[in-house]
């Protein structure tokens, strides 16, 4: 048989308990959103080793082929293509520019 002094302790003690879940849920949520910033914050990974020199030597090897075309009016890198020299050049040049937006 209870007591009516009984009941009202059993009440606090449920609600305490479910008082202390729910700090416990709040701190493990909130530890799971700062890992979540952390990992969305984190540094990208680095580029592969080869990625800089091949991005430099693009854009050399096309201001080579545009400088040449220039100097010798039309007729180098390549002969009979003409002013076509100076898109390959530029295609060239650009493809290594356009490295430079994924390097790290």
């Amino acid at each position: 048989m209870t007591t009516p002094d009984d009941t009202p302790s059993k009440k606090s003690d449920d609600a305490s308990k479910e008082e202390i879940r729910a700090k416990a849920r709040a701190r493990r949520d909130d530890r799971e959103q700062r890992l979540q910033r952390k990992q969305d914050t984190a540094e990208p990974e680095s580029s592969p080793h080869w990625w800089a020199p091949t991005m430099v030597t693009l854009m050399v090897i096309g201001l080579v082929s545009l400088v040449s075309t220039y100097l010798f009016s039309g007729n180098a890198p390549v002969p009979g293509l003409g002013n076509w020299n100076l898109v390959i050049g530029f295609g060239i040049a650009i493809s290594g520019f356009l490295m430079t937006m994924k390097w790290r």
